[in-house]
């Protein structure tokens, strides 16, 4: 739920839903009336959303069936469906295992690599940040210069000539 507020999105929920602590977080299953109020809410919530992505998946199972075909052709030509679910069977209806598809001019993305795709993305982006870091730290001579006007080496220093700079450290340590 946090990770999807925090993207900006909004997380669909349906009261009365089942949950087990002890599912690390993956939906567990649920009654068939849950279900079709589920699905009965996202078919709502589906037909006027650009972007739906959908992830619940049930350890072991198969993945519960959130959005109807019915629902995907009710959905505005040109809207999109990330399926994540897509290896246990999908969330959608329609979804077809690492295809990406097109219904009545929805697409449905059911690829099931994202999760092995990202760290090589997430390292590259994240080496990428330190190269341009570094060139701004580095002198033309390869000396250390560190500019603490600047808000990007001021924002990435805690320590310099042997005292705290960054106001966030000094506040966890209790500095003043």
């Amino acid at each position: 739920r946090e990770e999807v507020k925090s993207l900006g999105g909004k997380f669909i929920e349906v009261e009365g839903a089942k949950e087990d602590s002890s599912a690390g977080g993956y939906a567990v299953e649920q009654t068939e009336e849950f279900r079709k109020k589920q699905q009965e809410l996202i078919q709502k919530k589906a037909i006027a959303a650009d972007v739906v992505i959908a992830t619940a998946q049930i350890p072991g199972k198969k993945a519960p069936v959130l959005i109807l075909g019915d629902t995907v052709r009710s959905m505005r030509p040109g809207s999109i469906i990330v399926d994540l679910a897509a290896s246990s069977g999908g969330n959608c209806e329609l979804t077809e295992n690492n295809k990406t598809i097109s219904v009545n001019g929805i697409t449905i993305v059911g690829k099931s690599d994202f999760a092995s795709e990202m760290p090589s993305d997430a390292s590259k982006m994240f080496g990428s940040n330190v190269i341009n870091l570094l060139k701004i730290m580095i002198g033309k001579d390869g000396s250390l210069q560190l500019n603490l006007q600047d808000d990007i080496i001021n924002g990435t220093t805690a320590i310099h000539n042997r005292e705290y700079v960054s106001q966030r450290v000094k506040q966890m340590l209790g500095i003043k």
